[in-house]
């Protein structure tokens, strides 16, 4: 009976819970979703600031480039109208005669111009306006990148230490077993009191160096909680898995299988698409064309204006003979069309002035081009290299765990059949924990650095 109540009020409570829209307790941590690399990446994506700030950046360079086209290809349209009292002394508009007595004035008007030549100014703006565009996009992707590579490194971190820390519990384990059984065969005789004191010791340092590595994996996991923008309130489940674990494809990994590019192909392809350089030509590009346009300021400028205007007056009070309103709107319109040119003759020699400045900004946009293609060739030559010598130390590093993996083997049996000291094992121990270590460390390091070497190939951080 009590049994059948509880489940009915467990089931209720369910119920209560499902109708809000809340998960009950301890329900979140069963069914939080474990995030991979992508996912982890996509996320700080759709969550930076940086990006939020760029996409506005991107919105006011929208802006710019529809401005440009409209002040290039369309006519300033302006509508205006006046409505007023005069007391006093004014001029009849009808006969030009001044008058005393008060009257009404209200009037209306219409006009419209363009620039028919402005030294090419709003040409030069509109192919401005049409790269900065370009440039705010494509800085975009390179904040898109810079977030990704982040994430990149703090979540192969947080693997790397949860993995660490797996190894060193499960020693840990094996430690404590080895202590109980090292502790029976004292009783009998078999194992000298040294030898329970050393495999305490043991499980003293496998003990330590969990605890260590278990705090090393919370820091970093709240490192990339942070780069992600995680919610603080939720817990974040990352995928720990290994590249040839099940689940985890690793022949993209495997050197020799990718096809990775050689260190001048990538060098090539980078000069061509990569972000930094392609910005720094597109700021050379520009500068070239403010210098142009200031050079052709010097020159006169056309413009065309039309209008139309018309109004009407009376005089409140007075028993004159006056048109009706829509005869006078009629009768008193008027039209004009305005040709005109503007021609600077001295203006304190800013014009030149202007060029000069324009000239050094060319000069300068120009040298920052060139150092960011030496940058750029300097950072992919340094990146093949460090790929290369990564990918040789992991291929070391894995023959290393192997023979420390057999020599642990070995000496875990002699330990058991008594053939050598707990020191010796306990070295065995931790030369086989090193190279676990030092593996995995290597492993992380190598597909960092492929990484970077295949964006500079031209594939995104998150589409590898």
């Amino acid at each position: 009976m009590i049994q059948r109540m509880f489940l009915l009020l467990t089931w209720m409570v369910s119920v209560v819970f499902a109708a809000s829209g809340q998960q009950m307790p301890g329900q979140a941590g069963q069914d939080a979703k474990v995030m991979t690399l992508r996912d982890c990446m996509t996320y700080a994506i759709s969550h930076s600031t940086k990006m939020r700030i760029q996409q506005a950046e991107i919105g006011d360079a929208q802006v710019a480039r529809r401005n440009a086209v409209l002040k290039a290809f369309t006519p300033t349209v302006n509508a205006s109208t006046y409505a007023y009292y005069n007391f006093g002394r004014s001029i009849d508009p009808e006969t030009n005669i001044y008058v005393t007595e008060t009257s009404f004035h209200n009037g209306y008007s219409l006009g419209a111009g363009i620039t028919l030549f402005d030294g090419f100014n709003a040409v030069n703006n509109l192919k401005i306006s049409k790269t900065a565009l370009a440039i705010g996009q494509t800085q975009e992707k390179q904040v898109e990148a810079d977030i990704c590579l982040a994430v990149m490194e703090a979540y192969y971190n947080v693997v790397y230490y949860k993995r660490l820390s797996d190894i060193y519990a499960a020693q840990a384990v094996t430690a404590e077993a080895t202590l109980g059984k090292f502790q029976k065969q004292e009783e009998i005789g078999q194992k000298s009191h040294a030898d329970v004191v050393q495999a305490e010791a043991d499980l003293a340092d496998r003990q330590y160096d969990a605890i260590n590595a278990e705090n090393y994996y919370k820091d970093q996991l709240a490192k990339l909680a942070d780069l992600m923008f995680w919610p603080v309130e939720d817990e974040l489940h990352i995928d720990t898995g290994m590249p040839g674990e099940a689940g985890h494809d690793a022949s993209s990994l495997i050197p020799g299988l990718t096809g990775d590019p050689a260190s001048d192909d990538v060098v090539s392809y980078a000069l061509e698409n990569n972000p930094g350089v392609k910005i720094a030509g597109w700021n050379v590009d520009n500068a070239r064309r403010e210098l142009s346009t200031a050079r052709w300021q010097l020159l006169p400028s056309l413009s065309l204006n039309a209008g139309w205007s018309t109004s009407y007056f009376n005089y409140p009070g007075q028993q004159l003979q006056i048109d009706p309103y829509i005869d006078q709107l009629r009768n008193h319109q008027g039209e004009y069309i305005q040709f005109s040119m503007s021609i600077p003759i001295y203006n304190r020699l800013q014009g030149h002035d202007n060029i000069a400045r324009k000239r050094n900004a060319l000069k300068k946009m120009t040298a920052q081009y060139d150092q960011k293609r030496r940058d750029v060739e300097s950072e992919v030559h340094r990146a093949v290299q460090d790929r290369d010598g990564a990918e040789a130390a992991w291929l070391q590093a894995q023959k290393k765990r192997c023979v420390q993996e057999e020599s642990y083997r070995l000496n875990a049996k002699k330990m058991d059949q008594g053939l050598i000291s707990s020191l010796e094992y306990q070295t065995a121990t931790n030369n086989f924990l090193k190279a676990q270590a030092d593996e995995m460390n290597s492993l992380f390091k190598y597909l960092i650095k492929q990484a970077v070497v295949r964006y500079y190939n031209g594939i995104e951080y998150i589409n590898q």
